[in-house]
């Protein structure tokens, strides 16, 4: 008897290996090019113990922690990605697999300086309208990496930061932004006396993130096992068919079975159930 082989399964590499940093910078990007107070904007430091130059205003964005939502966290098992990748030849699309995404909530302290308090309040104000009205740093179709090493959206495609995301079926990256109080100001002059600097006014902000790991494949696809959907059976019992009988006593034949009814959601990739599992595929498909 031969023994089939298992499935070759191929990997790719982590999609969301670098959205942590591209976080920080798109908030330093985002406060610099709406900065309109003057003609001289802010310097941004990432290093709370940079000592500014005379009459120069900073401002400090430092990711301090870095957690797990555990509200939103999902099973670790594999699941459809949501990703189809168009075959050459007209086939079917290639099907991807991956684990859920891994959802962050990232905490940042924005500090400011100037030479004096009011203008170091000034600035503090203004920070904090400008990322109040800004609620997402990023907001772009989501990538994917591809074992062969293609970086593509949901729809397939070249992935492009800058495409319209106006499209329908296309996944989104979203990592949104908000004002939290997450550090007391004990907590906020331990923080600046550890890296000997003054303290100053700060502000605590989270923003929400997914990293998405690595997308699987396997040559063939994946087949998946149902079993019949039986209603009214007992612990213990088990499936026999019910028997009909006219009013006279006598037993109807055989009835055809019940259609199976098709549940919701997207088609099912590569699906077969169990009453199906001795037929031919050819034929239950007619």
């Amino acid at each position: 008897m031969e023994i089939p082989t298992p499935q070759i399964f191929k990997s790719g590499g982590m999609s969301s290996y670098d959205t942590i940093g591209e976080v920080t910078e798109s908030m330093h990007r985002h406060l610099l090019d709406r900065y309109d107070l003057n003609d001289r904007p802010p310097r941004m430091e990432e290093d709370l113990k940079f000592v500014p130059k005379d009459r120069e205003e900073v401002i400090y964005v430092y990711m301090y922690r870095v957690t797990q939502n555990p509200n939103l966290q999902n099973q670790k098992r594999l699941r459809l990605a949501p990703v189809e990748v168009p075959s050459q030849g007209g086939a079917d699309p290639e099907v991807f697999y991956h684990r859920p995404p891994l959802l962050l909530d990232l905490f940042y302290m924005v500090g400011v300086h100037s030479k004096f308090r009011s203008d170091a309040e000034r600035l503090l104000g203004w920070v904090m309208l400008t990322l109040h009205h800004t609620p997402r740093l990023v907001y772009r179709p989501r990538r994917f990496l591809l074992p062969d090493g293609r970086a593509v959206d949901s729809l397939g495609r070249d992935w492009d930061p800058k495409a319209d995301t106006n499209v329908d079926k296309l996944q989104v990256e979203k990592v949104s932004l908000s004002l939290c109080e997450d550090l007391t100001v004990g907590d906020a002059i331990n923080l600046y006396t550890l890296h000997e600097a003054p303290y100053r006014p700060f502000l605590t902000y989270r923003a929400r993130v997914a990293l998405d790991g690595p997308l699987v494949s396997t040559e063939g696809g994946s087949g998946i096992s149902m079993g019949d959907h039986e209603e009214g059976l007992g612990r213990g019992e088990t499936a026999t068919p019910h028997r009909k009988v006219r009013q006279n006593g006598r037993i109807l034949g055989p009835q055809p079975p019940e259609q199976i009814k098709q549940p919701p959601g997207p088609e099912a990739h590569n699906l077969r159930r169990r009453f199906e599992r001795n037929r031919d595929p050819e034929e239950s498909e007619d």
